[in-house]
């Protein structure tokens, strides 16, 4: 049996592990919270390696892909760097390929994204693939990137203008502690109240909304109308938060197993176990090749 573990600096409450079969072979596929300790990552990374078939980073990016260029959270690759044996991911190339496709079946077979959609990303540059697929589909998009990260109320509208953005401000976002940009521990539990209402008419204004989840949980307020949100892991807990903040439509991006969808770190990683190749040399290609013959699928659920 093959073995996969994403460690997170998220919160241990969303722990989960189960037993899948993928292409025949059995995995055990797991999730180890670390609320927000960044030391105790790093322990319990080095305590996996070598012992493990592939690793998942959660909670953290490690890179950020905007069109060509690459940008590394130094947070991440001290992450990273620690394990020195076993394959490691923190879900980048899934999102570039997965996610993409994801917004074209969406596109393709339902009625959530078309032309003139208007879609909130809270996020962009941690899921370039899934923000560019959305523009090219011709919706209405706004990048949330300056709003909700920055707390700066400016609203991107064009890919153009986030790349020229990206490229200005990322090469220093990355040298920050994580914790100052994206919610670790015990904050993916919480609101920040005050950005909730400060910024709640970005989200009522959204047919979808979409991105990472805790961000989009974070900074979502009441009385939604029936809106969509596309994202990633969801346990049963976060499916009845967006039933009482009025959501319509849930769509993830991976499988659902055991009751809850999985980080797209994990699913990289249990990709990388399959393919049995150096990360290093794993094309968009070999993972679009191998997601067709899992039959991946975006899970949608009428709330």
């Amino acid at each position: 049996m093959k073995r996969v573990v994403s460690v997170s600096l998220g919160s241990a409450r969303r722990d989960h592990r189960v037993q899948v079969e993928l292409l025949g072979e059995p995995f055990e596929i797991a999730r180890r919270g670390t609320d927000g300790d960044f030391d105790r990552a790093v322990g319990l990374l080095k305590e996996l390696d070598g012992k493990v078939d592939a690793i998942g980073l959660g909670g953290i990016d490690v890179f950020l892909f905007v069109r060509q260029k690459r940008f590394a959270i130094q947070d991440g690759l001290r992450l990273m760097e620690s394990v020195k044996i076993t394959p490691v991911v923190d879900g980048s190339g899934l999102k570039n390929t997965l996610e993409r496709e994801v917004v074209r079946i969406l596109a393709r077979e339902t009625n959530l994204i078309k032309k003139g959609t208007k879609v909130l990303m809270v996020s962009s540059v941690d899921r370039f693939g899934m923000a560019e697929a959305m523009s090219e589909l011709g919706c209405d998009v706004t990048f949330g990137d300056l709003i909700f990260t920055a707390g700066i109320p400016y609203p991107i509208k064009t890919v153009e203008e986030l790349e020229e953005i990206a490229n200005k401000i990322l090469p220093e976002i990355a040298k920050m502690p994580f914790h100052m940009i994206y919610p670790t521990g015990k904050k993916q539990e919480s609101q920040d109240e005050a950005k909730v209402q400060k910024f709640a008419g970005y989200y009522q204004d959204a047919e979808v909304i979409a991105g990472d989840f805790h961000l989009i949980r974070r900074f979502m307020p009441s009385g939604l109308k029936g809106q969509t949100i596309l994202t990633n892991t969801t346990t049963p807990e976060d499916i009845a938060f967006l039933k009482e903040k009025g959501v319509g439509t849930l769509v993830t991006t991976t499988p659902v197993y055991g009751g809850r969808s999985f980080g797209t770190n994990v699913m990289e990683a249990a990709l990388v176990a399959v393919l049995g190749k150096p990360w290093a040399e794993i094309t968009p290609d070999d993972y679009l090749e191998l997601l067709e013959r899992l039959n991946f699928r975006p899970r949608i659920l009428n709330l």
